[in-house]
């Protein structure tokens, strides 16, 4: 197996692994919470991606689907599942608890970006663009979609299937 093959079995391992767990995330109670979730992450994700790429920060050279400048298995799957755990861990934390929560997920993405970024062709930072960029905006788009379905709760006068 030549060096340049390792990233792209890499993704298609991912991918598969993520498509393999996507549904056991949805598939929960409340099942309407976690297809919200589901349908806020990717569409945020993916116009978000867009954006950096439209605008040169990101780029990604080695691509399962080549045709899109876009990473679709992380905006539609890697990125949603990452979320749905997320959420579905913090369902009822305070402030404080999801705050804490975040770094078992950032922290291993934010180290996996960065080794890909440095030393495969899946992703390249542009412009100035770092890990702690990637850091940030993770941290802010799982918050923000964290409190989606905060607020959806609060509208759905807090009926959660699940405590």
């Amino acid at each position: 197996m030549q060096k340049k093959e390792l990233p792209y079995y890499f993704l298609i391992f991912t991918t598969i692994t993520g498509l393999i767990l996507l549904p056991f995330a949805i598939v929960k109670r409340p099942f309407k919470d976690w297809i919200i979730v589901y349908l806020v992450s990717f569409i945020g994700n993916y116009f978000a991606d867009q954006y950096l790429v439209s605008k040169g920060y990101l780029k990604y050279k080695e691509k399962l689907f080549p045709k899109y400048k876009i990473h679709l298995p992380f905006d539609f799957i890697h990125y949603p599942l990452m979320l749905l755990y997320y959420n579905q861990w913090t369902l009822n934390s305070n402030f404080a608890g999801m705050i804490l929560k975040l770094f078992p997920f950032l922290i291993p993405q934010i180290a996996l970006e960065t080794l890909a970024a440095k030393s495969t062709r899946l992703i390249t930072w542009r412009k100035g663009w770092t890990w702690y960029h990637s850091l940030i905006s993770l941290l802010f788009k799982l918050l923000i979609c964290r409190s989606i379905i905060g607020l959806i709760r609060v509208i759905n006068k807090r009926n959660i299937s699940l405590n």
